[in-house]
């Protein structure tokens, strides 16, 4: 028995079973890349924004409240 003899059934068996599949699943994987973010994602990723801008806001507050009552803070804590 060949060489040959011996590729020949399990290139058959790969290109019955495994090459389709393996084609199907690139393209779905391909597809839902290609979407994009879901709307769900897409307002949480709007309110995480929008919880970042309010912290970012009260880091301000805040640095603004030490700077007025001690105003070396910065200088003893880097």
């Amino acid at each position: 028995m060949g060489i040959q003899e011996m590729i020949f059934v399990p290139m058959v068996l790969f290109m019955i079973f495994v090459a389709p599949l393996w084609v199907i699943m690139h393209y779905r994987s391909k597809n839902k890349m290609g979407q994009g973010l879901t709307d769900t994602e897409l307002e949480q990723l709007n309110e995480l924004a929008r919880k970042a801008e309010k912290m970012a806001d009260r880091i301000k507050t805040l640095e603004a409240i030490l700077d007025a009552d001690s105003p070396n803070w910065r200088q003893q804590h880097d």
